[in-house]
């Protein structure tokens, strides 16, 4: 839904019918998982994808049928062994994509609570003499619809992944949209730069929190969040959650300190510091007589990034970056 949203925005703002296509089912290691969409338009346009390219214009012409009849759709495929290994794969499987003709209503629900960072979970009846019947749940608040659907769609959003499930009103299956990691970079310096672009070309929102603006600025930093305070103020304006990523990188104490003792109080899923071990220490030292638990101080990733013998400011800005992904997907390395 994330890959799909400036599509949703614009076609929110105007007018005509949009079909949405939904990866509800795929075998283990395919190219899309459960939840991946792919829109059409009534002229044919497409953003989005279901698969590596094995079964997209199947897809698309059963789109522009749905939006033509405004009925939906689940449509199987078996993929076999030489198609699978034309799109990277080892061997073939089942996929199944429901496809549906969009809400506005729903859609518009589905993207406010993304704006707002809210998780959301969308669920939808895909067979049956209920095909088609859906719910929007924010996190936090109910969702208007069938009890069954909400129930999956509250089981879903728990777990955080995408959820089928048998219910009484047919076989359910919700997606939870889950806001968009953040990286939040303490310290407008060279890595920085660097380091932003390759956050948002795997889908981080990067944030600079930096109180100095010769370093902070637009001019350096153009299209990133720049947050020109203290780390205290700062991440309060920021807010530090469970899909936040915290990496220091000015080698000032003023800075490093407050932001690394602020960053293990939050559920912040990583928390990294520049420099070296000897540096690391002596700031071991000085977070310990703030008061910094040693549990707390195991989380920070330091020195930072992953051990790839990276010398110059690009090459360790792709080393943490790296390891922000790594630790975001459960995998320990380095």
């Amino acid at each position: 839904m994330r890959d799909i949203a400036p599509v949703l925005d614009a076609w929110l703002s105007g007018d005509g019918p949009l079909a949405l296509s939904t990866v509800v089912h795929t075998w283990g290691s395919g190219p899309r998982r459960p939840g991946a969409r792919m829109t059409i338009d009534e002229e044919g346009r497409i953003a989005g994808s279901v698969s590596g390219g094995c079964v997209e214009s199947s897809v698309v012409e059963a789109a522009r049928e749905v939006i033509e009849s405004g009925e939906p759709r689940l449509l199987r495929f078996a993929v076999s062994d030489e198609l699978a290994w034309g799109v990277g794969l080892a061997c073939g499987g089942s996929l199944s994509v429901f496809v549906e003709r969009a809400d506005r209503q729903l859609l518009a629900e589905v993207r406010e609570g993304m704006k707002r960072r809210s998780p959301v979970g969308l669920a939808v009846v895909t067979s049956g003499p209920n095909l088609g019947d859906s719910l929007v749940q924010v996190a936090g608040s109910p969702g208007a619809g069938a009890a069954a659907l909400a129930e999956v769609a509250e089981a879903a959003l728990a777990s955080g992944k995408p959820l089928a499930a048998e219910t009484g009103i047919g076989p359910v299956f919700c997606d939870v949209i889950l806001p968009p990691e953040s990286l939040v970079i303490v310290g407008g310096v060279h890595i920085a730069q660097t380091l932003c672009g390759l956050a948002t070309g795997v889908g981080y929102r990067p944030v600079i929190c930096d109180p100095r603006p010769v370093f902070a600025s637009a001019e350096r930093f153009p299209g990133v969040e720049v947050v020109n305070e203290w780390p205290e103020e700062g991440f309060e304006r920021i807010g530090l959650d469970a899909s936040t990523a915290v990496a220091t990188l000015t080698h000032d104490p003023k800075l490093d300190d407050p932001a690394l003792a602020l960053a293990l109080e939050s559920p912040a899923f990583y928390v990294g510091a520049l420099g070296s071990r000897k540096t690391h220490q002596r700031r071991l030292d000085r977070l310990k007589e703030r008061g910094v638990s040693e549990a707390a101080l195991a989380r920070i990733a330091a020195p930072i990034g992953l051990p790839i013998g990276a010398r110059t400011p690009d090459q360790i800005a792709l080393a943490v970056m790296a390891q922000v992904v790594a630790s975001r997907n459960g995998v320990r390395v380095g």
